[in-house]
């Protein structure tokens, strides 16, 4: 598996996103799908372990998840072309507001 297949899965893309604040435990992860059992998010922090998208480290009887900034490079560089595109076509919506905004009753 890679990293697009592990963030194609909306669980995984959750745990992702409780981790965007900060170091979480595996417990307080479970917490945040309680939809899901602790096996089950379990294999998921595996799965985006294994692709380089978290490390964890552990701190006493707990296991503390992070994320790997790092990891997120591979989607970065994918989405970078397209930035691009969307950075264009915003420029141009913003000069048009800009020409309207100038007219009247506009």
């Amino acid at each position: 598996m890679d990293v697009f297949e592990a963030v194609a899965e909306p669980n995984r893309r959750a745990l992702l996103d409780a981790l965007a604040d900060g170091e979480r435990s595996a417990g307080d992860l479970v917490a945040t799908l309680p939809e899901l059992t602790q096996p089950t998010v379990s294999r998921h922090l595996r799965i985006l372990r294994e692709v380089g998208l978290v490390e964890v480290r552990p701190q006493a009887q707990r296991r503390i998840y992070a994320l790997r900034a790092d990891g997120l490079v591979a989607i970065d560089d994918w989405i970078e072309r397209y930035r691009r595109y969307w950075a264009g076509h915003l420029d141009s919506l913003e000069r048009h507001l800009e020409r309207r905004h100038g007219e009247p009753n506009g």
